[in-house]
């Protein structure tokens, strides 16, 4: 009765996140619930946007450095940790994933990863990042990219799987994101 009572409370809880307060016009209210209720680090001057999907809560579960940004309807799963630097731009509908199954495993295990991306980072729209991957500072993910892989410092990576076409200036990296808008 207790895992009972205990599931019901945590699925609500994460159903009232991501169905009520993720949809709540105003920012710094839903910075409040994620802040002190979901108990994630996020820095000061970061925005997430509405209609963000995060699979879990806890400590260390969500760390976000100053001035990032995430988009809206972006889905964060929060299970296996993510990790986002400061000055980090993360764009509409980006799915970053830190949990997946064993498919050699007879009983279809999961397994978390944590996911790392450091400062100065972009992802562009609907990219995916797959759980394990660490992202270096600097590197540019481009619209629709898959991540299968780590990511080098500076890289420009684009397709399904990511590979990368490009390199960014380092000197590129001397930037402060500014993103807010009074309805997001």
């Amino acid at each position: 009765m207790k895992h009972l009572a205990r599931s019901i409370y945590y699925n609500g809880f994460l159903f009232v996140a991501n169905r009520m307060v993720s949809r709540v016009p105003i920012h710094w209210f839903r910075l409040f619930f994620y802040r002190h209720f979901m108990r994630f680090s996020i820095g000061s001057c970061s925005y997430i946007f509405m209609d963000a999907w995060f699979d879990s809560k806890g400590k260390g579960s969500f760390i976000m450095g100053n001035n990032s940004v995430v988009n809206q309807r972006c889905r964060l799963d929060t299970r296996g940790s993510i990790l986002i630097g400061s000055n980090v731009s993360i764009s509409a509908e980006v799915c970053i994933l830190t949990a997946d199954h064993d498919l050699q495993s007879p009983t279809f295990e999961g397994r978390t990863k944590t996911v790392s991306i450091a400062d100065f980072v972009f992802v562009g729209t609907r990219a995916m990042i797959l759980p394990g991957v660490v992202v270096g500072r600097g590197a540019a993910i481009g619209a629709g990219a898959v991540v299968t892989r780590n990511v080098p410092e500076y890289a420009i990576v684009a397709g399904c799987p990511a590979v990368q076409i490009g390199s960014r200036d380092p000197s590129s990296s001397a930037y402060m994101i500014e993103y807010g808008r009074l309805f997001h």
